[in-house]
């Protein structure tokens, strides 16, 4: 398939992961189906998306990086845990964190555990569909699942998190977990676990995840949570040699 048709291809695929849920809007007295206009919360994720996409390298100039690399690194110790192991899940521990300070945001917790899972099995079903379906190798050599970059989407899927809960009491909470983010996606190509598009790709999915979680919230809400209660609970991450993620827990 050539190349330019391969890009298309890619670029199709993320964005038909999410734009379904463009369809759907929410009014005081019932839920329905209706096609939205106002596409402007989509242009700067689907503009990184892309950015992504049509920024990855030809296979022969990425090969020869990967010697470089290869060779670089092959008289360097390999450090066995990194920052953007934590990194990429501070933005998101961040509003539970604030939360269990008392500064709340826009919803409480029964509420902002319904969006982050939706929004985390948004961007984990995206990422994985699409590594798998574009192969390629990461610029250290260590495997063929680069693109998009998974630590990437996870930061900037936690940096919309931050922004979208507190965005009403100040603008400097989401400045700050985009920051974080973007310093996460900035360490992941320095550490030369991922190419520049993988990291511009995997913040427009993660972007565009927490969008598409917000936008179905109303409804998972209505079909699983009728009945609301009081709900306490926490999340923190966890880490050990082999797996790292997010941990959640609450009791009803």
């Amino acid at each position: 398939m050539p190349k330019m048709k391969i890009r298309f291809f890619l670029f199709f695929l993320i964005l038909g992961q999410i734009l379904y849920c463009q369809n759907i809007k929410i009014d005081s007295l019932h839920i329905k189906e209706k096609r939205l206009i106002n596409y402007k919360p989509l242009a700067i994720p689907a503009f990184l998306i892309g950015c992504g996409v049509f920024s990855i390298k030809d296979k022969d100039e990425r090969q020869e990086i990967v010697v470089a690399n290869y060779r670089e690194l092959l008289n360097k110790p390999q450090k066995s845990f990194i920052l953007d192991d934590i990194a990429q899940y501070t933005p998101t521990i961040s509003v539970f964190a604030l939360n269990a300070m008392g500064i709340k945001g826009k919803h409480n917790f029964l509420d902002l555990t319904i969006i982050l899972g939706t929004a985390y099995l948004i961007t984990g079903v995206t990422v994985k569909s699409i590594k798998r379906t574009s192969n390629i190798q990461r610029p250290d050599a260590t495997s063929f699942n680069a693109f998009p970059s998974g630590h990437t989407a996870s930061a900037f899927m936690g940096a919309e998190f931050l922004y979208q809960e507190y965005k009403n009491e100040s603008i400097w909470y989401g400045v700050t977990g985009y920051a974080i983010a973007t310093a996460t996606a900035y360490s992941r190509v320095k550490n030369k676990r991922h190419w520049v598009s993988d990291v511009f790709a995997g913040a427009g999915i993660g972007i565009l995840s927490t969008k598409a979680a917000y936008w179905l919230h109303p409804i998972f809400k209505r079909v699983f949570f009728k009945k609301e209660g009081k709900i306490n609970g926490m999340a923190v991450p966890y880490l050990n040699k082999d797996t790292y993620g997010l941990a959640m827990s609450f009791s009803f």
